[in-house]
């Protein structure tokens, strides 16, 4: 996958933190959507004013008679895209997951997920990737989605994965939730990485490790940086497991990694009641395991104003944050 760069380009909004020295794609999303669609003729994007910051743009000059701006009406674009898929289309959108979760969840539960329609809904700017606080920081959204049936629900790791979710949920039957990642989007995982819908992954392994962590989106990432600096010290670092597909989720290959260890870290870019850690709790409470957990996530809260950086160091989801967990067990 190659990289893709800008010159003197800084990071935008909604973008993950800084990815200098890394391996990246620059705008993943419209990129790869602009190449499938070209493939598959059914395929139409639309976006609620948020062409720019959804990423869409490449689709739009690639193919400028199948996008559709609706404006700033986010339950607008929800029932164009269920019209346009009963029609026949497979339709892309993508606006902020605040305004997809908090202005048109109805509209998402009934005209799309209800009818199994052909809408696949790309939510950009999830968690803390912003710092525009409470008013557009979707910290649960994993949460409410969680509560519409018929809806698939995937957070992917790195620009790897996400290339392939933006190919993979074309052939998902029905409605798709994608968290969406932005702008110059790091590779971390390795090129023979394949997306599978609805199974977790071990994506770093550590022989001999006590702990193991199940991960979401790209804290996934962040907990491979963790273990292996965990490791490098001295320590026996983690094992990572990466949920991408929080809905359905994969009880099985989360109970069978979660066994295979003293403790258990989990990790999200969203609220720790709700989400992922929520689940992974259920699944063990269900076949009676009972291992020592750690959270890393978000509190039930709103949450200020801020650079990404400030926002994770706050909030305890950063960096030092998986490695005090690794280490110490706290």
């Amino acid at each position: 996958m190659a990289d893709m760069t800008l010159q003197g380009r800084t990071r935008g909004m909604g973008e993950i933190l800084d990815v200098a020295g890394k391996e990246s794609v620059l705008a993943p999303f419209g990129t790869t959507l602009a190449e499938l669609a070209s493939e598959r003729p059914e395929i139409v994007g639309l976006t609620a004013d948020m062409g720019r910051y959804s990423d869409i743009l490449p689709f739009r000059d690639a193919h400028p008679t199948r996008f559709f701006n609706v404006g700033m009406a986010e339950q607008n674009l929800i029932m164009t895209a269920a019209g346009m898929a009963k029609t026949g289309k497979i339709a892309y959108c993508t606006t902020y997951s605040v305004f997809i979760t908090r202005r048109a969840y109805d509209f998402v539960a009934i005209a799309c997920a209800h009818s199994m329609a052909n809408v696949k809904i790309f939510a950009g700017m999830p968690g803390l990737v912003n710092g525009y606080g409470a008013t557009h920081q979707a910290t649960e959204d994993l949460n409410m989605m969680r509560g519409i049936a018929d809806l698939t629900i995937i957070d992917p790791c790195d620009a790897t994965e996400f290339c392939q979710v933006v190919r993979a949920v074309a052939d998902i039957p029905g409605t798709v939730y994608v968290r969406n990642m932005r702008g110059k989007v790091p590779v971390e995982l390795p090129a023979s990485y394949r997306f599978v819908p609805g199974k977790a992954q071990v994506i770093h392994e550590a022989p001999g490790a006590r702990t193991g962590i199940i991960a979401t989106g790209y804290m996934s990432a962040r907990a491979m940086e963790a273990a292996r600096l965990a490791a490098a010290d001295g320590g026996d670092g983690a094992s990572v497991l990466h949920v991408g597909t929080i809905k359905p989720f994969d009880t099985d290959g989360v109970l069978a990694f979660a066994r295979r260890f003293d403790r258990l870290i989990v990790a999200e870019n969203h609220k720790t009641t709700g989400g992922l850690a929520s689940l992974v709790t259920e699944a063990l409470y269900d076949s009676g395991i009972l291992k020592p957990m750690i959270k890393i996530g978000l509190a039930d809260s709103f949450f200020e104003c801020g650079s990404q950086e400030y926002l994770e160091a706050k909030y305890e989801v950063d960096l030092p944050r998986f490695l005090r967990a690794i280490r110490e067990g706290r």
